[in-house]
């Protein structure tokens, strides 16, 4: 018997590494499987024939039993439009399941992990987000598989209907929650704060960057949604190099897979990780780059408003 928790797969022109995202797949071979391709931009080269050799890839890789929907585009859309609706489809269809991109290849127990919390936290409405990732450097967070989060990381992960209803694609309420007080109560630092509201800011007012991913993320901040993620790293990002969209950077995170995650074990405690949380922030996000000056500058601000105000 396969699979029965449906999986979204988001392609584009990366025939060779959805390839081995399929092959990973057929591990569990999954039942319901539902597949969104952005359409090529014609204005870059070869970009017709690299999404028509994905779609080939598509047709003929998948050699078990499944029911698959398919959600080709004629156009591209951006990594914005064309992934936020492809998710936004698939949520027409079901009520909870897993997104992969086509450059991510998980574990074989990540399906399994993602199937139990799905079903643990259903009606759990803390819970937004499940992820694959863990960007921890081999430090144990709780004493359980999986840890409490902001931070939803989208190298492989699964959420619910209700949750991505919520998904606010235009960000139309950063004005207000810039303006009140309630931003400062995100987070603990003012480092954080300034990171995000630039982020927030860009997305905004300049449409920029391209991204569907911090959008999701500022859904989940101003709704409180907790992300799960385990204790393991179990997804691999094979997408690293000059033909990606984000992942351009030099500093790449390592996604390599150590080991499984079964049997899950649930934390005893379900409290958010700030340790882990700073420790994402300054490391992943690389926060510790703003240590210096805006640190000196924070600490001099604060010495001229009391010098001021006393």
């Amino acid at each position: 018997m396969g699979f029965e928790t449906p999986i979204l797969i988001l392609a584009w022109r990366r025939p060779n590494h959805l390839k081995k995202v399929i092959d990973s797949l057929r591990l569990i071979k999954p039942i319901n499987l539902y597949i969104a391709c952005d359409g090529p931009n014609h204005l870059l080269e070869n970009e017709v024939k690299k999404v028509d050799a994905t779609r080939k890839v598509i047709a003929n890789a998948i050699d078990w039993e499944c029911n698959i929907k398919k959600k080709y585009s004629d156009v591209n859309q951006g990594c914005q439009i064309g992934v936020s609706s492809a998710i936004s489809w698939f949520f027409q269809h079901v009520e909870e399941g897993i997104i992969l991109e086509d450059d991510c290849v998980a574990h074989v127990d990540f399906y399994y992990y993602c199937e139990q919390l799905l079903d643990r936290y259903r009606l759990d409405k803390r819970i937004w987000c499940i992820s694959g990732s863990n960007f921890q450097k081999n430090i144990k967070r709780g004493d359980g598989s999986y840890y409490f989060s902001r931070y939803n990381h989208c190298w492989g992960w699964a959420t619910w209907k209700r949750c991505w209803e919520k998904y606010d694609s235009n960000l139309k309420n950063w004005p207000k929650l810039k303006n009140s007080k309630l931003f400062n109560n995100i987070f603990e630092r003012d480092i954080e704060k300034i990171y995000w509201e630039k982020i927030f800011d860009n997305l905004y007012f300049n449409n920029f960057p391209d991204s569907w991913a911090y959008r999701w993320t500022f859904t989940c901040f101003i709704n409180g949604g907790l992300t799960a993620l385990p204790n393991q790293n179990l997804v691999n990002n094979i997408g690293f190099g000059d033909d990606a969209t984000h992942t351009k950077s030099f500093f790449k995170p390592d996604t390599n897979i150590k080991k499984g995650i079964l049997p899950i074990k649930h934390p005893t405690f379900f409290i958010r990780d700030k340790t882990a949380d700073r420790f994402t922030f300054f490391d992943y996000f690389k926060g510790k780059y703003m240590l210096f000056p805006i640190n000196v500058i924070i600490k001099f601000l604060r010495f001229f408003k009391k010098l001021i105000f006393t």
